[in-house]
């Protein structure tokens, strides 16, 4: 008997589901080079968006930062699309449009709009109560339990990110530029992209991390539309050096970046994946050292070790007890 069209896509939904770990749990080289570009990428964003904040506005930075990568990212992921004829149905649009929603656009335009409130070691701090969102929010929605090494390193990465803060603007005058408006709009990007996480993961299991990625940040652009106006008028004064820095955001720390995310997320466990991220304030002093000549603190290398050791105990694993 001949299939229905419905029913081959079901199938072609399942044909080809993603890479998944070593029966062992172990990740794939590809994996582990996954989170690096993630990691590194995501850290030169905070630079990127320090350098180019005083000529966009919080939106229009994320309208095009947001319209670049669709666009990048839209020539390698349209052509499977026609190809595959696979596209989400019903139900399966509400994670695509809460995480392209809450991620794509709210996360971006808070996170800009709070850079330029804060001093970035506070805001590194506060974006940086993220992994321990996530951990929780993966113990108790998608059943990855609480492991006892995931929440000791959690924490002392936390610490690390801490000293990082405590070294940033020092002897600088900075330190007193923690506006309340920003403390709280750090704290909404935080949960913004805690949540995005949790609802991101199971999209992973149907769809390839390209196209999931492609998907939201087409419902984030869209999103900001409001703010074409702004982007236009902005882009005629801007400086050739902030417009090319809008590209480099645009298709670096997001195409790139968020797809080589997505791509881990669908191989590691979210609350394990999200302690990687401790280790972008650390690279990001690094980035900044070797491009702006900005020299770290004490405080800001010592953090970054910590930060390190943190996100090494999170992969320490339990042993099991030996039975008599």
């Amino acid at each position: 008997m001949a299939s229905t069209p419905r029913a081959s896509t079901a199938r072609a939904h399942t044909a080809a589901p993603p890479t998944l770990p070593a029966p062992d749990g172990r990740i794939s080289t590809l994996g582990v080079a996954a989170v690096l570009v993630t990691v590194v990428l995501w850290a030169s964003a905070f630079v990127g968006i320090r350098a180019i904040g005083p000529t966009f506005s919080p939106g229009s930075l994320t309208l095009g930062r947001l319209a670049v990568a669709a666009v990048v990212l839209g020539a390698l992921v349209l052509p499977q699309l026609f190809k595959s004829r696979l596209l989400p149905r019903g139900r399966e649009w509400w994670p695509i449009l809460g995480y392209g929603v809450m991620w794509f656009g709210g996360y971006n335009v808070a996170l800009n709009a709070a850079e330029h409130l804060l001093d970035a070691g506070t805001a590194a701090l506060l974006i940086n109560v993220n992994p321990i969102l996530v951990a929780i929010m993966a113990g108790f929605f998608l059943k990855e339990g609480f492991p006892r090494w995931l929440l000791i390193g959690s924490l002392v990465a936390f610490g690390g990110v801490a000293l990082i803060a405590l070294g940033s603007g020092s002897g600088s005058g900075e330190r007193s530029t923690a506006d309340v408006a920003g403390v709280l709009l750090c704290l909404l990007a935080a949960v913004l992209a805690a949540v995005s996480v949790i609802i991101q993961k199971p999209v992973l299991r149907k769809f390839p991390a390209g196209q999931a990625t492609w998907f939201g940040i087409m419902v984030g652009a869209l999103c900001c539309l409001p703010f074409t106006g702004q982007l236009v008028s902005e882009l005629q004064s801007a400086p050739l050096p902030a417009t090319l820095g809008l590209v480099y955001l645009g298709v670096f720390p997001t195409a790139i970046a968020f797809t080589t995310w997505a791509y881990a997320l669908s191989l590691i466990d979210a609350g394990k994946l999200a302690a990687t991220t401790y280790l972008v304030p650390g690279t990001t002093i690094l980035i900044s050292w070797l491009l702006l000549s900005e020299v770290p603190s004490v405080w800001g290398l010592v953090g970054g070790v910590v930060c390190l050791v943190g996100v090494g105990l999170t992969r320490r694993k339990v042993r099991a007890p030996v039975r008599p």
